[in-house]
């Protein structure tokens, strides 16, 4: 391990011993200030982040400004952590939420700045230090995270971004100083990254792909699943892991809403990502590109039929495309991480629901219906973290935010979010 590496690893441990002494309170007041520096310079820290991979600026500036709203909300957040006395025949009878220690965020390109923070926020308010590995793209967001930390007055060490390769992932986190991860990113990534932290007696959280259902039903309002349906599937280029992927549309509506759709669809044209009134513009990398060409290559070769085609005009942009699917094409097995999605027809609801769940990921699908019993059905049936009721996917501080089957475990956001990176010591006698 690098010696810049190695001393930045001490200073976490030497900051952490320190750190968690701090009370909630006045760990909180920093987080308050760190979301006011944040605010104050949306429109420069979006300009970072669109320089390096290429989002809208209109949609970075906003993601600046979502992760100020999320750090004051657990600037404000209820101290879920003081002891808790449990009542029994003992004198002493609580439990104590302990911190673990300096914990690795291993962080994506496609928002640069909320998921780092949404990760590091609660970890830090819970008493740990963080270092963070982020994308080798985004290393101009890592530093700027760091600024905004000390320049809100946190002290040094508390948040520190490491300016590494996947490689060192793993040196550092066997570091004996390190005491968890939490990962965003795809299913490979994080197996590598949980088998590490596993084979090390290592807590682990992983946030990772998704290939999410908007399912259209005939009572729904097709307009406004139309046009909340484009945004879903093209918002950041369709670099998300929570955007509809696969749009479950009822045979009764197939013919009303796929014109709608496919006429708000057509509306994302790519363009300067440096201009606000930009919707789309060009993929992260150009390699990313060519990854979303072949898996739209191989949707065709198994029979997908083309309803807009995917065309690319620039090494790293594309007209956004859609193709109608059928049930076994192994397409549906992966993650389309780009401005293509996929239409598949249910016969009824019972079909619509078979269709979103024969999938390995479950992180979060959207339900289009008016009848209460429907979306019940739904709600209770649909295998994954989240389901939205006549809405698109999206993360909100005050909500837990996770997946299940192969999108991972663990909760970020909301009050659970505190306990992820704590140890609960049971204190018992007289």
């Amino acid at each position: 391990m690098e010696q810049s590496i190695e001393n930045k690893l001490i200073i976490a441990d030497k900051a952490f011993s320190e750190w968690k002494k701090v009370p909630f309170e006045e760990r909180q007041k920093l987080i308050a200030k760190a979301a006011e520096v944040l605010k104050a310079n949306s429109e420069k820290f979006g300009e970072i982040i669109t320089r390096e991979m290429n989002k809208p600026i209109s949609q970075s500036i906003a993601e600046v400004e979502k992760s100020a709203l999320m750090m004051n909300y657990y600037a404000e957040a209820e101290n879920i952590l003081k002891p808790e006395k449990i009542e029994s025949e003992y004198k002493f009878s609580e439990v104590h939420y302990v911190p673990k220690g300096v914990i690795l965020g291993v962080m994506p390109w496609n928002f640069p700045f909320w998921q780092v923070l949404r990760f590091a926020t609660p970890a830090i308010l819970s008493g740990n230090t963080v270092v963070l590995k982020h994308a080798s793209i985004c290393f101009g967001s890592g530093n700027a995270i760091e600024q905004v930390f000390l320049e809100a007055g946190f002290p040094q060490g508390v948040f520190q971004n490491l300016e590494v390769g996947h490689k060192e992932v793993k040196e550092i986190l066997e570091h004996d100083a390190v005491k968890g991860v939490s990962l965003t990113g795809s299913g490979r990534a994080g197996g590598e990254v949980a088998s590490i932290a596993g084979l090390n007696i290592k807590k682990s959280l992983l946030e990772l792909g998704g290939s999410d259902a908007f399912i259209i039903l005939d009572d729904a309002d097709l307009d406004k699943a139309a046009k909340v349906g484009a945004q879903a599937r093209l918002q950041n280029c369709g670099q998300t892991c929570v955007a509809a992927k696969r749009f479950i549309i009822d045979e009764k509506v197939e013919d009303e809403f796929l014109p709608k759709f496919i006429e708000e669809y057509k509306k994302f044209v790519p363009a300067d990502p440096m201009n606000k009134e930009t919707k789309i513009s060009g993929m992260a990398r150009p390699d990313l590109a060519d990854d979303l060409e072949k898996q739209f290559n191989k949707a065709l070769e198994n029979g997908a039929e083309i309803i807009i085609p995917l065309e690319r005009i620039s090494d790293h942009e594309f007209n956004p495309g859609l193709i109608r699917v059928q049930e076994g094409n192994p397409i549906l097995q992966e993650e389309l991480f780009g401005p293509l999605g996929m239409v598949m027809i249910a016969k009824n609801d019972d079909e619509a629901l078979q269709m979103a769940n024969d999938i390995p990921f479950g992180l979060s699908n959207s339900v289009w219906t008016q009848n209460a019993d429907r979306q019940m059905f739904f709600i209770e049936n649909l295998e994954s973290g989240t389901v939205n009721i006549n809405r698109m996917t999206s993360s909100d501080p005050r909500f837990p935010f996770g997946g299940t089957k192969a999108s991972g475990y663990g909760t970020e956001l909301s009050l659970i979010a505190l306990k992820e990176f704590v140890t609960p010591k049971t204190i018992v006698g007289n």
